[in-house]
């Protein structure tokens, strides 16, 4: 995939400086009420700025098609059966369309899988927000025990016995052979590039009064006004980051799935969840595994809405099929769950989620202002991976002999010799 100029590094911003454009910017009048809650002053709509990236991992060309083939590869994962694409596939909006996603072979995962198209403007990556940037994303999603289980040495040793990325890894980081930091800077790069900057969205708040339909247009006036999605939503990647319990139901495969609810229970468990609440919690306590306060039981980071036409179904485990679900859920404020109704003494639903008495007509402009910023979808034609090299004949050598002539054999196979 070739990468647009502005993209390459002469060009590329810092994150602050990314979300500086936005927040430099005065919000819209508020509700006073919500300013008591919230009193961060809400950064407006803005046009998405260039991919950010960090001044140790800078993108170029080279980088970013090493780290797509590393993206479809699945030596990457423990019995080499899956790739990141597996789970965040380019026909299903580089997510996965199943409430739950995929898992492990043998395994069932216990999330919603996000979209990886805009990521590069986050700061925090999954709904726990557990990761800081798409260089510490990759592997915790690659060894996951539910995700790939990967093993460090065996997906470093599987780099290192194919001929490619001997030679394109040397090529990019000056590495006799391949080594895993590397690999994850290569797929955080490629990651990098899946972004939009030309969306009906970008180009209407970039002065095209035309780039949106007039029915998107009065759907984008009720997203900043009597909807109020703004409160959360906001800014070029349209999330604050912020963690809210919106009363999201329980998804019914935790209780009605037997695999599921195994998962679900070691996922906790897992995470140090006291045995008490381990027994008895049958919702996501989601930002809780991380801080372990009962005030945070049931909090999720707030998802970006770009995409947001490829990347049904939504919420964190997939609880709602169509936008129409999304906004009715939100036009009755919300809903509940065992950390909102006092069942264990905890009332954590967000107080910003307020009844909206949206018309008909309302909610319709809503979905067509929603599905018209997500912009043309992204797809190219995936890439063939890499094979091993030829294993050489070893038999009756010392090991160090042995370990001599593999790599000897792979770097010739390289054309590094």
């Amino acid at each position: 995939m070739k990468l647009p100029k502005q993209i390459l590094p002469s060009l590329a911003l810092s994150f602050a400086a990314a979300l500086l454009l936005a927040s430099a910017n005065v919000a819209a009048e508020r509700d006073p009420a919500l300013s008591k809650i919230d009193p961060d002053v809400d950064p407006p709509l803005a046009p998405l700025p260039l991919p950010p990236a960090p001044p140790d991992n800078p993108i170029t060309q080279a980088k970013a098609d090493l780290g797509m083939m590393l993206f479809f590869d699945p030596k990457l994962t423990g019995d080499a059966s899956l790739s990141c694409g597996d789970c965040h596939d380019p026909k299903q909006g580089w997510g996965f369309n199943d409430p739950i996603s995929r898992g492990y072979p043998g395994t069932v995962h216990w999330r919603n899988s996000q979209t990886v198209v805009n990521t590069a403007y986050l700061s925090k990556l999954f709904w726990q927000g557990n990761a800081k940037s798409l260089e510490a994303q990759a592997p915790i999603a690659n060894k996951g025990a539910v995700a790939g289980n990967g093993e460090n040495d065996v997906m470093e040793a599987r780099l290192r016995q194919t001929p490619y990325y001997i030679e394109k890894f040397g090529e990019i980081f000056g590495t006799m052979q391949p080594n895993l930091g590397d690999a994850w800077m290569a797929i955080a790069t490629f990651e990098r590039t899946l972004s939009q900057q030309d969306t009906p969205l970008d180009r209407y708040l970039a002065g095209d009064t035309e780039a949106l339909s007039a029915q998107a247009v009065m759907g984008k006036q009720l997203f900043e006004g009597k909807a109020n999605c703004i409160e959360c939503h906001n800014g070029p990647a349209l999330t604050d980051e912020k963690y809210y319990n919106l009363g999201v139901p329980r998804p019914f495969e935790w209780e009605e799935m037997g695999l599921n609810t195994v998962t679900f229970r070691w996922e906790a468990y897992a995470k140090g969840v006291h045995e008490k609440y381990y027994r008895e919690w049958k919702d996501d306590a989601g930002l809780y595994y991380s801080t372990k306060r009962s005030v945070d039981a049931g909090k999720h980071r707030t998802a970006p809405l770009r995409y947001l036409a490829y990347t049904a179904p939504y919420m964190h485990a997939g609880q709602f099929y169509t936008l129409e679900e999304v906004i009715d859920f939100y036009n009755e404020g919300g809903g509940e769950n065992e950390f909102t109704d006092g069942s264990h003494g905890l009332e954590n639903k967000t107080p910003i989620l307020k009844p909206l008495n949206l018309t008909d007509e309302e909610k319709e402009a809503l979905v067509a202002f929603l599905e018209e910023i997500s912009g043309e979808e992204i797809r190219f034609k995936l890439p063939e991976v890499p094979p091993y090299g030829v294993a050489p004949d070893v038999s009756g050598l010392t090991q160090a002999q042995a370990k001599r002539i593999g790599l000897e054999t792979y770097l010739a196979a390289a054309g590094q010799q």
